[in-house]
C-alpha cells in the first residue's frame, strides 16, 4: 500500500519493535496526528479466544467517561408510553411500523445507534438482513433492547460503545478525539479494557489479551504492551 508523506512522518517517529505503556501510546498518537481533522483515536485488541465457538463470544457494550467525540443519532422503536419516553429523553427518531417501511423501502440509514423495547424485535427481525451486515440490530446484551428506552437513549448520546469480536477474535473500538488529550482518552481506554477483561469467557484458556494496537484514523499503529493490561 502506497502511504503519504504525513503517515511516513508520524511512522518514522514510533519504535516497531516497542510495546508501548497505554498511556504513552496515547499520548504519542495524538502527538503525530497529521490529518487536517480531528482523528478518531481507535484501539484494536485481540483476544485469545475462538469466536466460532458460541461459550467464546465477548460481547457487550460500555459508557466511556469521556465519550466518542461524536454526536450519535438514535432510533427508537416503541409504542405508546414507551414512545414518549424516547422522544422526551431526546431520541432523534421514534416510531415503528413506519419506520420498518421507511428503511425498506428508502434504505434509509441517518442514524447511529437502533434501540427497541423487547416488544418490538418481531417487527424489526423483518430488517435483519439490511441491518445486519450494518451492525445496527438492536441486542440485549448491548442494551439496546431493554424497556428502559429513556435510559438507553442517554446512555448512546452519553457515548456508550458496543464491542464485539470480529472473525479474527479481534475487537475494533473507538475511545475518543485527538482533541481530547493523553488523559481523558487514557479514562476511555481503560474502562473500554476494564469491560473486555470482565467479559472474558469462563471456557477461555491460555492468555486472554493477546496483543493491543493503538491508532489514529489516518496514522500508524502502536503496540501495547499487553502484559500490563491483564
Amino acid at each position: 500500500m502506497k502511504r503519504g508523506k504525513n503517515y511516513k512522518e508520524a511512522a518514522a517517529q514510533v519504535d516497531k519493535n516497542k510495546l508501548y505503556d497505554s498511556k504513552e501510546a496515547l499520548a504519542l498518537a495524538c502527538q503525530i496526528s497529521k490529518a487536517k481533522f480531528d482523528e478518531t483515536i481507535e484501539v484494536h485488541v485481540r483476544l485469545g479466544v475462538d469466536s466460532r465457538h458460541a461459550d467464546q463470544q465477548v460481547r457487550g457494550a460500555v459508557v466511556l467517561p469521556n465519550g466518542t467525540g461524536k454526536k450519535v443519532r438514535t432510533l427508537v422503536f416503541a409504542k405508546g408510553d414507551k414512545a414518549k419516553a424516547a422522544e422526551e429523553a431526546g431520541s432523534d427518531y421514534v416510531g415503528a411500523e413506519d419506520l420498518v417501511e421507511k428503511i425498506q423501502k428508502e434504505n434509509w440509514f441517518d442514524y447511529d445507534v437502533i434501540i427497541a423495547t423487547p416488544d418490538m424485535m418481531g417487527l424489526i427481525g423483518r430488517l435483519g438482513k439490511i441491518l445486519g451486515p450494518k451492525g445496527l440490530m438492536p441486542n440485549p446484551k448491548a442494551g439496546t433492547v431493554t424497556m428502559d428506552v429513556a435510559k438507553a437513549v442517554a446512555d448512546a448520546k452519553a457515548g456508550k460503545i458496543e464491542y464485539r469480536l470480529d472473525k479474527t477474535n479481534i475487537i475494533h473500538c473507538p475511545v475518543g478525539k485527538v482533541s481530547f488529550g493523553a488523559d481523558k482518552l487514557a479514562e476511555n481506554f481503560d474502562t473500554l479494557l476494564g469491560a473486555i477483561i470482565k467479559a472474558k469467557p469462563a471456557s477461555a484458556k491460555g492468555q486472554y489479551i493477546k496483543s493491543c494496537v493503538i491508532a489514529s484514523t489516518m496514522g500508524p499503529g502502536l503496540k501495547v504492551n499487553s502484559a500490563k493490561l491483564g
